[in-house]
């Protein structure tokens, strides 16, 4: 083989290389990029205000949460606990078990929130709002996990979770507004 044959080969190689890189490095930073997971949360209804009269009891609300996950990847979490607040101080506690959400994929799951209804008449808040009608509390969670790309790619990642929710003491209904953010 010549030395032009050799230059072309090498030339004809990096050429190739090159291509490669480019290509991995767009598809990382475009497709395989980690996007926020889609999380909402569908609080238990029929909620009585009569059950805070008895605070030696803790009232306990089922909720259903579906985690959505628009990545390429697979999104896995560990066991975490969701503080539930009502204008800054803890009300409840939810348990988040450990889920496994697959790529493009919703996974549901239930679960139950313990408010404490002592920590709740106990606010001067808490009575005005009841009479206005409303009970905004505000639930928070930081899930850690790993983000699984491709089953070779593996990154540890935080996902922090905030839900405004919303309950309407008279129609006994309630409603939640989540905003989640990944960091990878």
């Amino acid at each position: 083989m010549g030395i032009g044959k050799k230059k072309l080969c090498c030339g004809v190689t990096s050429i190739f290389i090159v291509i490669i890189v480019i290509v991995i490095l767009t598809l990382a930073f475009t497709i395989f990029k980690p996007r926020d997971p889609i999380i909402t949360l569908y609080p238990g209804s029929n909620i009585e205000v009569t059950s805070f009269l008895n605070p030696t009891q803790n009232i306990t609300l089922d909720s259903i949460i579906t985690i959505e996950n628009p990545n390429y990847g697979v999104f896995r979490y560990k066991n975490t606990t969701s503080s539930v607040t009502f204008r800054g101080k803890v009300v409840g506690e939810a348990p988040i078990m450990d889920i496994y959400v697959p790529p493009h994929k919703k996974r549901n799951m239930t679960s139950p929130v313990a408010i404490m209804p002592v920590r709740l008449i106990q606010d001067p808040h808490f009575w005005i709002d009841v009479a206005a009608g409303t009970l905004n509390l505000t639930s928070t969670a930081l899930m850690s996990g790993k983000v699984i790309a491709m089953n070779i790619f593996k990154r540890p990642a935080t996902l922090y979770n905030s839900c405004n929710i919303t309950v309407f003491i008279l129609s006994k209904k309630s409603e939640a507004i989540c905003e989640s953010k990944l960091k990878v």
